[in-house]
């Protein structure tokens, strides 16, 4: 109780001062705070800038930053993927040397897996990695869907360093640092939405000092940092689809909505269906031995969350379906709050690996049937 009273505290007394930081700023106080990483593990039992937590209050952190309805983390990356990553097949000197920027919110990174042939099947990536005569690699391909590209100051890049190799063989996880002009080129996409979360990433014999795992050793770790994606931060995110249902439902009763009885069963499952999620994600929580809990978990969330943009769009009645005014070419739509829910949730049940690559994945490896053909 007194850890969340801290935490709850903390996040008040800091929003209220500044209702809407600028986000590399709030990272930076989130980091001089101790609240990034908290529960990282460390070499006998030290850490790396970031404070001590249980797994229990690792979870009531990630519920009250929800619930508090502060600022969508540009860190969360570099803290919740490529950090336990390099805490378990990394080298010390790499924990030494990234691990700290990052607890101290100085440091942010994005992730370069997708490639246009190379989306939900990770083991079809073209990018090419060659030593470059200097105890690196020079890195030339193409990344796709990458979160937070353009403000990143480190991709971590899976990419092909066994030139004859194919699918998962011969892949290594690379390190490479965004700043360097001329060999790495970043393009927003432009989504159904009007904005431009997502980028286009180019490398043109980028620079990799660094591989994680051992050369060839890519595809064991990046299935390992994808299980990883999967964790406390689902509690959190379960947060954020609570109070969005929240508004969804708030939204049929003004509207009359509520009145038809479909409407109001469709509103009664969504609500259900999320219980039933959080209870998997708690009865799942720091499990590192079932493989198919992750994709049970996606699978869960990702049709959720787009039925629930759908019901969104449905109880606002005729009224969804227009933008507000004014018009102007510049912005030639404005969203409203349930049609942003609508139009990017269509992409929930895709990115983060699709449903038909999660559906293998339990009947492969968990059920043991036979695999698809290729």
């Amino acid at each position: 109780m007194d850890f969340r009273i801290e935490a709850r505290s903390w996040l008040e007394s800091h929003l209220a001062q500044t209702p809407a930081p600028d986000p590399r700023a709030w990272e930076r106080d989130l980091g001089r705070a101790g609240w990034i990483g908290i529960g990282w593990p460390g070499a006998d039992g030290e850490s790396y800038g970031n404070r001590r937590a249980t797994l229990t209050q690792q979870v009531v952190w990630a519920e009250e930053y929800a619930r508090s309805g502060a600022p969508a983390r540009m860190g969360h990356i570099g803290e919740n993927l490529l950090a336990p990553t390099l805490i378990t097949y990394g080298t010390e000197e790499q924990k030494q040397r990234h691990l700290p920027p990052v607890a101290r919110g100085e440091t942010l990174w994005c992730q370069g897996y997708s490639e246009p042939g190379a989306g939900s099947d990770l083991a079809g990536v073209r990018t090419v990695a060659v030593p470059d005569g200097a105890g690196g690699y020079a890195v030339t391909g193409q990344k796709i869907w990458t979160s937070l590209a353009l403000d990143a100051d480190w991709c971590f890049v899976l990419a092909r360093t066994d030139p004859g190799s194919t699918r998962h063989h011969g892949l290594s996880f690379l390190l490479v640092e965004m700043d360097q002009p001329g060999r790495i080129e970043v393009r927003p996409i432009r989504q159904l939405t009007g904005t431009s979360e997502f980028n286009e990433v180019f490398l043109d014999g980028a620079r990799a000092a660094e591989v994680v795992g051992g050369e060839g050793n890519g595809w064991q770790v990046a299935m390992g940092l994808l299980a990883l994606e999967r964790g406390v931060s689902t509690l959190a995110q379960q947060i954020g689809f609570a109070r969005e249902l929240d508004q969804v439902v708030a939204a049929a009763v003004a509207s009359g909505a509520a009145e038809d009885p479909v409407i109001r069963a469709r509103l009664v499952r969504q609500w259900a269906e999320l219980d039933t999620m959080r209870r998997h994600a708690l009865r799942t929580l720091g499990s590192t031995g079932d493989p198919g809990a992750p994709s049970v978990a996606k699978l869960l969330w990702g049709g959720w969350h787009q039925r629930l943009g759908e019901l969104a769009v449905q109880v606002a009645g005729e009224a969804g379906a227009v933008g507000p005014e004014p018009w102007s070419e510049r912005r030639p739509y404005e969203l409203d709050g349930a049609q942003h829910l609508f139009l990017f949730s269509r992409a929930d049940t895709i990115y983060g690996g699709s449903d038909e690559i999660q559906r293998n994945i339990i009947a492969e490896r968990v059920l043991g049937l036979p695999r698809e053909p290729r």
